[in-house]
């Protein structure tokens, strides 16, 4: 489901992208706008990011998003009927993502694609181009360079001033990403006994969020229940899931959010308390304890020793909200930040297991403060793409404990083909 300006033109709310919807923009004589361009031929795959094909993308960009088509013949910028493109396969999308990624600065990542009409004589493809917060997106020509922008029907350049408004804009952007970031984390954290166990803090946040409209709780209920499931897919089972030890089929209204409590409150099972939340501005939280987990039927680890596995099945469940929660809000691009707090009077490590299944902290790097981890990830990426970036995550988060290799999360070779 998207709203774009073929939607827009016709009167309609969010909806799929399809042949009547095309038909009917095209019966309506639509114009040109600075979020649709009509255009009659694909450009040649050979050689594309030389043609115009990169200043068009970015142009869309730079003014907020909009949708490409090809396959529409217009006249004074109105559409007049559609014609053919000819054949499209899965090698001449990929040069055009791969050239909207190479042949633009700062690249424009997240284009969705859109092939139309399976009939030879009907056939049409349509790019949408995402909003972008990393404007102005730049095209370079030998030596000199320009920034595109959509003017109505046109596509002009930016004067110096409009491309400095721009930088400004982004630089604010990321400051307030910080901020948001910041609140998130904060809020994830108060209250945790850090000084006797270590937590994990793990907070995600879109870098366009959804404004205007609100998650229902079957909806929340239905991403959690999905994210599960996804978790299980990256991480397998074997290892504590946050997901796993949190109300997932009742989650409870919180401040332009539903949280997920913790259920894992009995007798023996408090030691892998968690809590998650999915915000209805397309943001996710989990905190979960990692230090403290049990050991044998009647033994703990202490509070400073954290598995590397647990953090491996925490980063499982992140991603897997994260990949849940941007399918249901239409979020993108997500900044992410993973932190392990831990106030006690020992350092704090990470161990992993040897080749025979046992315990094993002989690598382990003594933390007494553990960084960070900071990550940025498109969430709407291939299935592959964003499963690599899931073990990316987890490898980052362990290596900081002297861990050199995660143990769960084993993606097909980048080559196999996607299963999941």
């Amino acid at each position: 489901m998207s709203f774009t300006a073929l939607h827009r033109v016709l009167g309609r709310g969010p909806g799929p992208l399809t042949d009547e919807l095309l038909d009917s923009a095209v019966a309506a004589g639509a114009t040109e706008s600075d979020d649709l361009d009509w255009k009659s031929e694909l450009p040649p795959q050979k050689g594309l990011p030389q043609t115009d094909f990169p200043k068009d993308v970015a142009a869309m960009a730079n003014s907020g998003g909009g949708v490409i088509v090809f396959g529409v013949h217009e006249s004074q910028k109105a559409a007049t009927g559609r014609t053919d493109v000819g054949d499209f396969d899965e090698g001449y999308e990929r040069s055009l993502r791969s050239a909207a990624i190479t042949a633009i600065t700062p690249p424009v990542f997240g284009l969705n694609v859109f092939r139309l009409g399976s009939a030879e004589g009907e056939r049409a493809v349509i790019v949408e181009v995402p909003a972008s917060v990393d404007g102005p997106h730049l095209i370079y020509r030998g030596d000199y360079f320009g920034a595109p922008v959509r003017n109505d029907a046109d596509t002009v350049w930016m004067k110096e001033r409009q491309i400095e408004a721009m930088y400004r804009a982004r630089f604010d952007e990321r400051r307030h990403a910080t901020e948001v970031l910041d609140t998130l984390y904060a809020e994830a954290a108060a209250g945790r006994d850090s000084e006797t166990r270590a937590w994990l803090v793990a907070v995600a946040h879109p870098r366009l969020p959804r404004v205007g409209s609100r998650l229902t709780r079957d909806e929340a209920r239905e991403i959690l229940a999905k994210a599960e499931s996804l978790a299980l897919f990256y991480a397998g089972r074997g290892g504590i899931h946050p997901l796993e030890s949190v109300d997932r089929h009742n989650p409870r209204p919180g401040l332009r959010r539903w949280v997920a409590v913790n259920s894992a409150a009995g007798e023996g099972s408090a030691w892998k308390e968690a809590w998650a939340s999915i915000h209805h501005d397309g943001s996710v939280t989990i905190a979960a304890a990692v230090g403290g987990h049990r050991m044998s039927s009647d033994g703990y680890f202490d509070g400073w020793q954290v598995q590397s596995a647990a953090i491996e099945c925490a980063m499982a469940d992140l991603m897997a909200l994260v990949r849940k929660t941007a399918e249901a809000t239409g979020g993108g691009e997500y900044d992410i930040r993973v932190g392990i707090d831990f106030t006690g009077d020992h350092p704090l490590t990470i161990s992993t297991i040897d080749n025979f299944g046992y315990h094993y902290d002989g690598a382990s790097v003594p933390l007494h403060l553990y960084t960070p981890v900071e990550f940025t990830v498109n969430a709407s990426e291939a299935d592959l793409d964003f499963y690599w970036h899931v073990h990316d995550l987890a490898q980052d988060c362990v290596n900081q404990g002297g861990i050199s290799n995660v143990l769960m999360i084993q993606p097909p070779d980048r080559d196999a083909q996607e299963t999941a």
